[in-house]
This record gives structure tokens, C-alpha cells and sequence, in this order.
């Protein structure tokens, strides 16, 4: 369970999560598991594309926060993953997640100076807003193990600091 815990930690995190992504019905445990690893992965790449296009200070240490924090819970969720044998169970949030994440990083891959800084930032204040109603609403009443609840209830705390840092980082760039 611990691994499930620490994926989905590290996938709520990510880049822009279009409303179409979350499945309608209740995941399970391994199916939170996957949509989290998921979501971390793609936050984890959109940060290393604004790292290495952005000349905005603000925007580049942003990014590096977001690095910096869901690199550390991926590892510690492979390596619980590892421990506990759990396979993650692929779903349709999870691929629809992976998709919205390719398109979006294709959009911003075309920008380039302040207005990719924009794009990217807004992203992450959505991606976001939508990341802690997901939890809120569909992945902490879905999962089944305690220990899974309370690190959601922990990760959507640190997720609306993260929210709380890009709205910021939104209001010096208008």
C-alpha cells in the first residue's frame, strides 16, 4: 500500500489535466496508483521543458521546485513499489492523462520568452486547481487503504502550496 501512496503523491503533481481525464467511475487503489505516477512523470517533464526555455528566473526556480519535489517522491515510490510488488493498474485517466501531456507540452514546446512563460504557468495554476478537485472530490473518497488516504489528505496540502507558488509566480509575469 505504501507504494500506491507514494505513486499517487508523485503523480498529482503534474501538468495540465484536461477535465476528460478523470474517470467517471471510482478507481481503485492500483488504479489511484498509475494515475499518479502518471501525473508525476508528466509534471516532472513540463518543469525540465520550462527549465530549459525559460529565461525568467521566477519561472525556471518554479519549475526546479517541481522538479526537485516529484523526482524525490517518484523515487521513493518505485522503490516502494519494488518493496511491496504492487503493479500500478493502467486505466483511462491514466492514458487520457499521458495525452492531454503530450499535446500540451507540443503546444509549448512552439512558444518561446514571455508568452511561453505565461502559457506554462497558467497550465500549472490549472493543472493545479484541478489536481486538488480531483483529490478532493474522486481520489481520496476512492482509495480503500488508510495509509493511501492520509498521504492524499498530506499531498493535497503540499499541492495547494504548489498551486499558492504558481499563482504568484502568474501575478509578477501580467
Amino acid at each position: 500500500m505504501h507504494t500506491r501512496q507514494m505513486t499517487t503523491l508523485t503523480a498529482l503533481c503534474l501538468l495540465a489535466i484536461a477535465p476528460s481525464a478523470w474517470a467517471a467511475d471510482k478507481p481503485t487503489d492500483p488504479q489511484i496508483a498509475h494515475i499518479a505516477y502518471t501525473a508525476g512523470v508528466i509534471d516532472v517533464e513540463a518543469a525540465k521543458l520550462a527549465i530549459s526555455k525559460s529565461k525568467n528566473k521566477d519561472v525556471v526556480a518554479f519549475a526546479e521546485d517541481m522538479v526537485r519535489d516529484h523526482e524525490a517522491v517518484n523515487t521513493q515510490a518505485l522503490a516502494l513499489v519494488k518493496k511491496l510488488k504492487v503493479t500500478p493498474e493502467d486505466n483511462a485517466t491514466s492514458k487520457a492523462l499521458a495525452k492531454d501531456a503530450t499535446d500540451e507540452r507540443a503546444k509549448l514546446a512552439k512558444l518561446n520568452g514571455a508568452s511561453f512563460d505565461k502559457a506554462y504557468v497558467a497550465n500549472e495554476v490549472a493543472y493545479h486547481k484541478q489536481v486538488n478537485g480531483a483529490l478532493e472530490t474522486l481520489l481520496i473518497p476512492s482509495a480503500s487503504n488508510a495509509e493511501l488516504k492520509e498521504l492524499l489528505e498530506t499531498g493535497l496540502k503540499i499541492f495547494q502550496g504548489h498551486q499558492q507558488h504558481a499563482e504568484h509566480v502568474a501575478a509578477n509575469l501580467k
